[in-house]
C-alpha cells in the first residue's frame, strides 16, 4: 500500500475517533441512530487507525533492511504460507456456520426483538450464499 495512503487512513480513523467521542460526550438523551453511531465511529476509527498506523510501523522497520523486506515479500507470496492461510480459513468458516446458527438459536429463545434476529439471519444466510457461489465458481475452474 502506498505511503499516502497509510498517513490517510491513520488520519482519517483519528478523526472518526474523534468525532465519535465528540458524539457520545455532546448527546444528553440520545434517540434513534444516535444511540449507536457514536460508538459505531469509535469502533470504525480505531480500526482503520490501527491499520494505517500498523502500516506505517512496519514500513520504517524494515526501511533500512531490504533484505528482510524481501524475505517477507517472498514468505507472503510463499505457495505453502498460501495454502495454510487458505486452509485455515476454511476452518474458521466452517466453526463460524455452527456458532453463528447456535447464537440465533439462543437469541430466538431468549425472546429477543425481531427485527435483530431476522438481520442476523440474512448475515447468516449471505455468509452462506457466498460460501455456496465460490465453491461452483472453484471447481469449475479446478
Amino acid at each position: 500500500m502506498k505511503k499516502s495512503m497509510n498517513y490517510s487512513l491513520t488520519v482519517m480513523g483519528l478523526v472518526m475517533l474523534a468525532i465519535g467521542l465528540h458524539f457520545v460526550m455532546a448527546a444528553g438523551a440520545p434517540q434513534g441512530v444516535m444511540k449507536t453511531l457514536p460508538y459505531v465511529l469509535i469502533g470504525l476509527g480505531c480500526g482503520v487507525f490501527g491499520h494505517g498506523m500498523g502500516n506505517i510501523i512496519a514500513h520504517k522497520a524494515v526501511k533500512n533492511a531490504p533484505e528482510i523486506e524481501r524475505q517477507i515479500e517472498i514468505d507472503r507470496k510463499d505457495e505453502r504460507n498460501m495454502a495454510i492461510a487458505c486452509r485455515s480459513k476454511a476452518k474458521a468458516y466452517d466453526v463460524m456456520i455452527y456458532a453463528y446458527s447456535a447464537l440465533l438459536l439462543a437469541f430466538v429463545l431468549m425472546g429477543t426483538d425481531t427485527a435483530v434476529v431476522l438481520l442476523l439471519v440474512c448475515a447468516y444466510l449471505f455468509v452462506a450464499g457466498c460460501g455456496i457461489y465460490y465453491r461452483f465458481k472453484y471447481e469449475k475452474e479446478m
